[in-house]
């Protein structure tokens, strides 16, 4: 499974190659810088946000849904950790180091600069047409034949095809535009939604979400969201060859070893445009 970012320029399959060449290995661009720098902040901010999230949790694992929840109340769930704080019936005996406050601190430091980072990507997305040309999928990509094909690849677990490696499938294109375009902007509204200073200017934000004790709520489910599609993003790259598709972004460009002298047409499930055959010289 390929890292979120910026899809290459295929393979130029329609140029005539010399087998010589053909056979050596090849650097085929495969992310732009700015995707990579956007890739990496995200990565050190999502970090430090879960870290500094479940600190956050420790001091209150108790979730409720309305506006107000405390310890007189019954909560909707609760997780079975200790606190760090002894108002906080849990049924442990002791409670854990108070991280509180800096966490806090951090947290928003870092909430903030993924809003702006992913501003950035969004951005470039848009005015670039990264996200039309090869994010979002197409009907074709939408047909029965492709989806079933490619959920049945990913049950077997196989190794990503060729034009995989310098593409998205259809269910990579769901998975990351589902997370860019639908659990970003929640993550971000239900993050400000607990903000006292914030839905005092715009209170709409939490009254929709039915309260502030509802939007911290919806915040975990999302985090844990999240986390499950981040164990599925690492495992989807290990199987396709883990320090392949890092360097990939941190170089940007994917080593593609052994490509034919007459590259075949990539399949239908591919995001790449179709090329033609040529042979080589």
């Amino acid at each position: 499974m390929a890292t979120l970012g910026s899809a290459p320029t295929p393979v130029e399959a329609s140029l005539p190659i010399s087998a010589p060449a053909a056979a050596g290995a090849k650097h085929v661009p495969r992310h732009s810088l700015l995707v990579r720098v956007t890739h990496w902040i995200f990565t050190l901010c999502f970090v430090a946000l879960l870290v500094t999230g479940l600190e956050i949790v420790v001091s209150h694992p108790r979730f409720y849904w309305g506006e107000t929840g405390n310890v007189n109340m019954t909560p909707l769930f609760k997780i079975p950790i200790p606190s760090s704080r002894n108002l906080v019936p849990t049924g442990y005996g002791y409670v854990l180091p108070d991280q509180n406050g800096w966490s806090r601190y951090l947290h928003f430091q870092a909430a903030w600069l993924v809003v702006f980072t992913g501003l950035l990507y969004v951005l470039h997305g848009l005015f670039a047409g990264h996200f039309r040309r090869h994010l979002l999928p197409t009907k074709s990509d939408l047909s029965w034949r492709n989806l079933s094909s490619a959920i049945a690849s990913h049950l077997r677990f196989e190794r990503p095809t060729l034009a995989e490696a310098h593409s998205y499938n259809v269910l990579q294109r769901l998975a990351y535009a589902f997370v860019i375009f639908v659990m970003f902007p929640l993550m971000i509204w239900t993050g400000l939604a607990m903000s006292p200073g914030f839905t005092s200017a715009f209170p709409a934000t939490v009254t929709i979400l039915g309260g502030h004790q509802s939007a911290r709520t919806l915040h975990f489910f999302l985090t844990v969201a999240f986390v499950l599609f981040l164990f599925v993003h690492l495992l989807m790259i290990f199987l396709a060859g883990f320090l392949h598709r890092t360097r990939a972004m941190i170089t940007g460009h994917v080593r593609s070893t052994g490509i034919p002298a007459c590259a075949p047409e990539p399949p239908a499930t591919s995001a790449m445009p179709s090329q033609s055959k040529m042979p080589a010289r």
